[in-house]
């Protein structure tokens, strides 16, 4: 790698050679040949413009050829210096040319090559593919910039891209070829789109219609005459192609420009006026439908004006109202709606929620960050001319429907009964504020239907956009994503949010179970020493108690002890000595005729009962308590005297 000092070096030289005063430019344009000299000139001086020797070990730099006579060479500065010819007539080598870019394009199993100067822009590029592969601009995404999308509007210099360039085109737009030649092009031009703009005679009004390859002449003049009220059998057309002759003929088989025809149409006033102006028109195909309707022949006769007559046929057709008018509740009137409106327009249709507004609310703002969607409101309404047009060729696009299944929650509201408006009026009011409330009240009849993107916010709910029904597939996709992009980045914002207050609350929640768990140990502890006590207490008890009956029986034990005799006495006496497992001894007399028993009675006096202690005699060892305690000393043989022990029982 360079050293710093050694790419100041560079980077002067670059520019000295290049002429490229911008340093920005310069740096990206050494940085993008890794500050390679002789590669960063070769990219951007033409090959063809010469050969400029440098000092680098017989490598060569792209340039015009330098003539030392014409340019003497001005004296090098001290603090610097150059492996390349003077600065100054490096400088006069490049006049700033135009510099060429090679771009590969593949799309599908086509490669085109496309070479244009770096002043060109990004459009200019889909305009020459747009001529190659008969692909409309609009339905274009050019891919494989390495700086990411960029606009049609672009500078390719601001890009600052290599001489050579590979990019892509995709066309989600448009379905995949099929594989046989005549069928598959038939195939493809019924999944297209006709853009027909068609001009209203009489009033000089323009009408951008979209149609699918598959419909035919006959469902255009039907749309026309919801939009101008001309009749089917007396609109006057100019600028069908010759080969539409049938209005059962779909638009793919009729032979329109594509992607874009002009048409126009006008009332024809009398069949015989019709035919002077057929006949004075030769050049332009003029088209007269022939559809059904002789029953109406003669209404003009009977002072009846046809735009009343078929007027009134129109609704007899189609008047079964989208919506009750003072529908109790919104979830029937809204079930109404969708089987309404599959039965004009199709099944293939948004899935338009069925609820009221706020359980719509509910369904998509309502929810944890990562599940929320955009709330998309349609308001139709069946007064307008362009409702018809806008749900058949718009709304129920494909890739209209499909975007909206996946990224919203669709509701439905229909404004054409004024009870319905002012129901509506009222919740707008309620939920969005009066300004969105007013816009939506001062809009025109001809305006609708529209469509509201809603996103709610922590605090409120927003209206993102309002697309008014004069409006196209194209643009009506942009205004989604555009709207789609905005509801993804605040999503982001909020799922972050959210996340991190989730973590809060965990680490909340796992504190308080840490500090309820050691409240219960606690608990535990102190119940456990509470019980403890409370047992050591009745033990204590217990044994004091004992300790009193034991007391009682002792004295009265000792209360009812003979008297002990004297020595010196009449009757035979007997000397006890009683040793205790403490060592110390026991002395008493007893006459030899006493029980065995009163033994056992003064031993017990002194704390020893017979039934925890043994009395046991010496010579010969035995047990005096396995004794019969009503023989008398005497007949024991513990007489005149005896020693014995006492020995606590196991």
């Amino acid at each position: 790698m360079a050293s710093n000092m050694d790419r100041e070096m560079i980077l002067a030289d670059f520019q000295a050679c290049t002429g490229i005063e911008n340093i920005d430019e310069a740096i990206t344009l050494l940085e993008q040949n890794n500050w390679d000299l002789v590669a960063a000139i070769n990219g951007v001086i033409p090959q063809e413009n010469g050969i400029l020797q440098s000092d680098y070990g017989g490598e060569t730099i792209p340039g015009p050829a330098f003539d030392p006579a014409s340019h003497p060479a001005p004296a090098p500065s001290p603090s610097s210096s150059s492996v390349f010819p003077p600065v100054m007539p490096s400088r006069q080598i490049v006049e700033r040319q135009p510099r060429m870019l090679d771009f590969r394009v593949e799309y599908r199993d086509r490669n085109v090559d496309v070479v244009l100067e770096d002043s060109c822009t990004v459009g200019e590029i889909k305009q020459i593919l747009e001529n190659e592969l008969q692909i409309p601009m609009s339905k274009m995404l050019l891919k494989g910039w390495k700086t990411g999308d960029v606009e049609d509007s672009t500078v390719l210099k601001s890009l600052h891209l290599p001489k050579n360039n590979s990019l892509y085109v995709l066309t989600p737009d448009l379905p995949p070829p099929s594989s046989s030649s005549h069928a598959g092009a038939l195939q493809e031009s019924l999944n297209q789109n006709f853009m027909l703009i068609i001009t209203h005679r009489e009033v000089q009004r323009e009408y951008n219609l979209n149609f699918s390859g598959s419909s035919t002449i006959q469902e255009v003049k039907r749309n026309v005459y919801d939009l101008t009220s001309i009749p089917v059998r007396h609109q006057l057309w100019e600028g069908w192609p010759t080969s539409a002759t049938d209005d059962s003929m779909c638009l793919a088989e009729s032979g329109l420009s594509y992607p874009c025809h002009r048409l126009t149409v006008g009332r024809r006033s009398s069949p015989t006026q019709t035919r002077e102006l057929s006949e004075e028109q030769s050049t332009d195909v003029h088209m007269v439908s022939d559809s059904d309707g002789d029953d109406f022949e003669d209404a003009s006769e009977f002072g009846v004006d046809d735009g009343e007559v078929f007027g009134m046929a129109s609704s007899a057709l189609r008047k079964s109202p989208m919506m009750p008018e003072n529908a109790e509740n919104e979830g029937d009137a809204l079930l109404q709606f969708t089987a309404e409106f599959s039965s004009r327009y199709g099944d293939c249709h948004p899935v338009f929620f069925i609820g009221s507004l706020e359980a719509a609310f509910q369904e998509a703002f309502y929810v944890k960050a990562r599940d929320r969607k955009l709330l998309a409101i349609y308001l139709h309404h069946d007064e307008s001319v362009l409702t018809n047009v806008f749900c058949s060729q718009m709304l129920c696009a494909e890739s209209i429907v499909s975007y909206l299944s996946q990224n919203f929650i669709t509701w439905a509201w229909d404004l054409t009964k004024d009870a319905n408006r002012a129901r509506f009026l009222t919740m707008c009011n309620r939920h969005f504020g009066s300004v969105v409330a007013q816009t939506i009240r001062t809009q025109k009849t001809d305006q609708f239907p529209l469509f509201l993107i809603i996103m709610g916010k922590r605090s409120s709910n927003e209206v993102l956009n309002v697309i008014q029904g004069n409006t196209t597939v194209d643009e009506l996709m942009m205004r989604l994503m555009a709207a789609m992009e905005i509801f993804t980045a605040q999503q982001q914002e909020d799922i972050k949010d959210e996340d991190e207050r989730e973590a809060r609350e965990n680490v909340k929640r796992e504190q308080d179970e840490a500090y309820r768990l050691s409240l219960e140990a606690d608990r535990a502890k102190r119940e456990a020493h509470e019980r403890e006590m409370a047992e050591q207490f009745r033990l204590e008890q217990i044994r004091k108690e004992q300790e009193e009956e034991r007391e009682a029986i002792r004295l009265s034990l000792e209360q009812a002890l003979p008297p002990e005799p004297k020595e010196e006495n009449a009757e035979p006496v007997s000397k006890l000595r009683i040793r205790t497992p403490s060592g110390e001894f026991l002395e008493r007399r007893f006459l030899a005729s006493s029980k065995l028993q009163i033994v056992f009675d003064f031993v017990a006096s002194k704390g020893f009962p017979w039934d925890e202690f043994k009395l046991l005699s010496t010579f010969p060892r035995r047990d005096v308590t396995q004794l019969d305690p009503n023989k008398s000393l005497l007949e024991v043989k513990l007489f005149p005297q005896e020693t014995l022990f006492l020995e606590a029982k196991e």
